[in-house]
């Protein structure tokens, strides 16, 4: 996983302790302790809290595997769900954000491109995913990892001259309210993005049916299917941080586009291509499965199982293309290159 720019991990909700009587039910919400996180947390809390005016909700800040090791590259942690693992798996899904990359650049080549950057620019990643693809796209540059939360990464930036430019999701710019700093958008014909970038995660036990239903009116159907797929076809490809692996996804006419891709590690050999599936978006007010079919990580009782299926059966078709057309030979000697180096 890349962290929390990517996956923006939003709070983890709990049960109250039992003393707790109904009147005064306090609900706790695990968050990473930064800035963009506790961001993302009290925009969902603050909305819980409109909903649910008879509830109290005390926001618990922890700090993660991957807030912790910052002199290490996240492909070569060898350790999944680096910023997820305390906080577990996003299983609730809301309105999504801006999927796409953006490019921050020094002060100095403010208004300039990646193309149009200097021969041997460095532009700092902590992406594989990013590198790939960019590397094959601008052979000029150089690309080299960069660590540390957003506010980090552009003091490194704006303060040291070893980048030219860093690639950021574009929702945690947004979010963090630094649409001014993000010099250009990086499209699907230049950079896909991230399987979930974009799309806020709540998670929450699995035996805390009340606590699902308290979260469940969250749910935007679109980017709740649109996740699914790409999250089946990560799963099926057995991705991860330390390859590269992309997608993009878009709902159209009663129709689910997923394109995926998976490159080795200079970006000089990919497999990419698009499937498209007939899924009927729902309604919120739609009564959805009463079994919560869990679906790739996804509790989402209140989206029909049918549309559910269809979106993972997506991805599953997709990534079984990309293994038959040979993807498996470039992931895999992308992770023997990882860890040899």
């Amino acid at each position: 996983m890349e962290p929390d720019l990517e996956y923006f991990p939003a709070p983890r909700l709990s049960q109250p302790q039992e003393k707790n009587s109904p009147k005064m039910r306090v609900i706790r919400v695990g968050t990473r302790k930064s800035q963009l996180a506790r961001i993302q947390t009290d925009s969902v809390v603050a909305v819980l809290k409109t909903l649910y005016p008879g509830l109290q909700f005390e926001i618990v800040p922890m700090s993660t595997t991957g807030d912790k090791i910052l002199d290490t590259a996240l492909s070569k942690i060898g350790e999944k769900s680096l910023f997820t693992k305390e906080l577990e798996h996003a299983l609730e899904k809301n309105e999504r954000e801006n999927p796409y990359d953006a490019v921050v650049f020094h002060p100095k080549f403010v208004g300039r491109t990646l193309e149009t950057l200097p021969e041997k620019s460095v532009v700092g990643t902590s992406s594989l995913r990013r590198a790939a693809q960019l590397q094959r796209k601008f052979p000029h540059l150089e690309f080299r990892s960069i660590r540390g939360n957003l506010n980090t990464r552009l003091r490194k930036l704006d303060e040291q001259q070893e980048f030219s430019a860093i690639i950021l999701a574009a929702a945690g710019l947004q979010r963090m309210g630094w649409q001014n700093r993000m010099g250009q958008i990086l499209h699907p014909e230049e950079c896909l993005y991230a399987v979930g970038q974009g799309a806020l995660g709540v998670e929450v036990r699995a035996k805390d049916q009340d606590i699902l239903d308290l979260v469940g009116v969250l749910h935007d159907p679109e980017t709740l299917l649109r996740c699914i797929a790409e999250r089946a076809f990560l799963r099926h490809l057995e991705g991860g941080c330390s390859v590269p692996v992309a997608v993009h996804t878009a709902m159209k006419d009663g129709q689910l586009y997923l394109t995926g891709g998976v490159w080795s590690l200079d970006g000089s050999d990919s497999i990419q291509e698009t499937m498209q599936a007939t899924i009927h978006v729902p309604a919120q007010q739609e009564e959805g499965p009463e079994d919560d079919p869990q679906l790739v990580g996804i509790t989402a009782r209140s989206i029909p199982r049918g549309a559910q299926l269809a979106a993972e059966n997506l991805g599953i078709s997709l990534a079984n293309l990309l293994l038959n057309k040979g993807a498996k030979s470039i992931l895999d000697v992308a992770r023997q290159l990882n860890d040899a180096h």
